[in-house]
């Protein structure tokens, strides 16, 4: 397993040098720069791999750009309107320009609108340090009742419509502020600037995309760019939905075993594959993680290992990132299946039997808690998990387990 770690370029509080002593092994980054919908050029890759290629001295790093995330999908693609046909010709020359600067691994997700949705972004806990979190309760207050969407009501029990009410009237106004500012910082490189308008403008985008209309543009998508990613050799793996469940009236299609299982066999490539994060998945009861990794193994492409914990036992909860080896998820079981994995790859020959993974997310701790970085993503809570998460698969790999090398 290849231990890689998430940068987001310039901006990113955390640096090469910081990478370097984390101990790992490649950067998964992206162009978050360019317009979505653009070409991504062989000259801003090149430039890319040259800064994550160096240290803030100069010194070479002796680290590589490997795995892309995310090469976005515009939401023309996902809606199959304006501009699709040309956006899906800008990625296949963005796929054809990655690799030939040698990149293999190409994460993207194919969610509407929302990239991922929390409801806090520091949820303190118990011993000072602070988290993201998705508050069902908080989620159905900005629906209802800041949001003000038609219909949000049939998207709730009566219960949690009750509580929405309640909680929304004991909020001040900056609470109300900071909810929809959580909420929204899911909207790709809109965090600072979306509007409440601009939200219902793309959900009335989406009113009459159904969830199998959705799914059927996501298969014509990767009809088209999967044999050219199996031509040059790449790997795209779609990222689930996250949370794994409906929200904001928006379909989704990739938040179950049988979500991925249908556009595999749709797509039966080798290029089209899956990124397993147990995160994302993990937030619903039904996903059984080891058991996904196990089944679907052969075409995960790219491991995002986090954990949560869920608060209740309901497909639609709240839950909160938990420590990487602490949440509802078997962890050290999704470890061994993946380890598994490779030496049936390796074992066949296959050039891709190390799957990369990156610790995702992580507790702001220490000095994270003054470095005001990108949410979900501090280096000290990061490297923490990294260092857990090395810890067991260095054990499970270790001849005195007795387990095949």
């Amino acid at each position: 397993m290849r231990q890689t770690w998430r940068w987001f370029g310039p901006p990113d509080h955390v640096s090469i040098d910081d990478m370097m002593q984390a101990g790992v092994e490649g950067v998964v980054s992206a162009l978050h720069h360019v317009p979505t919908g653009d070409v991504w050029s062989s000259g801003e890759i090149a430039q890319r791999q040259q800064m994550i290629g160096r240290m803030k001295d100069g010194q070479p790093s002796g680290l590589r750009w490997e795995v892309v995330e995310s090469l976005p999908v515009s939401e023309d693609i996902k809606k199959q309107k304006g501009d699709w046909r040309a956006h899906v010709e800008n990625y296949k020359v963005s796929l054809e320009n990655l690799a030939a600067a040698g990149i293999e691994v190409i994460c993207y997700n194919f969610m509407p609108v929302l990239d991922w949705t929390r409801t806090h972004l520091h949820w303190r806990l118990p011993n000072g340090a602070t988290c993201m979190r998705y508050d069902f309760v908080d989620f159905a207050a900005f629906d209802l009742l800041i949001l003000r969407r038609p219909g949000a009501e049939s998207d709730f029990p009566d219960r949690v419509i009750e509580q929405a009410r309640q909680r929304h009237a004991a909020m001040t106004e900056a609470d109300r502020a900071v909810l929809a500012r959580n909420v929204v910082f899911g909207l790709p490189g809109a965090a600072d600037n979306f509007t409440l308008a601009d939200v219902q403008a793309h959900l009335e985008d989406y009113r009459d995309v159904s969830a199998e209309r959705l799914r059927a543009h996501l298969v014509d998508f990767l009809s088209e760019v999967a044999p050219v990613a199996e031509r040059l050799g790449l790997r795209l793996c779609c990222h689930p939905d996250d949370p794994p469940f409906g929200l904001l009236g928006l379909p989704r299609i990739m938040s179950t075993e049988a979500d991925y299982a249908a556009v595999m066999d749709a797509v039966d490539s080798p290029a089209s594959g899956i990124t397993l994060c147990t995160g994302s998945l993990g937030a619903r009861p039904d996903n059984d993680l080891p058991g996904m990794m196990q089944r679907l193994g052969t075409r995960v492409h790219f491991l995002h290992l986090r954990n949560v914990r869920r608060e209740s036992s309901d497909i639609r909860g709240s839950f909160f990132e938990a420590d990487h080896l602490g949440g509802d998820t078997d962890m050290v079981a999704v470890i061994a299946a993946a380890l598994h994995e490779e030496r049936r790859r390796k074992a066949q020959g296959r050039a891709d039997w190390s799957i990369p993974f990156r610790p995702d997310h992580g507790h702001d701790i220490l000095d994270d808690l003054n470095r005001s970085g990108q949410p979900g993503y501090p280096a000290i809570g990061r490297l923490k998990g990294l260092a857990e998460l090395r810890g067991v698969f260095t054990a499970l790999s270790h001849p005195a387990t007795g387990l095949p090398a």
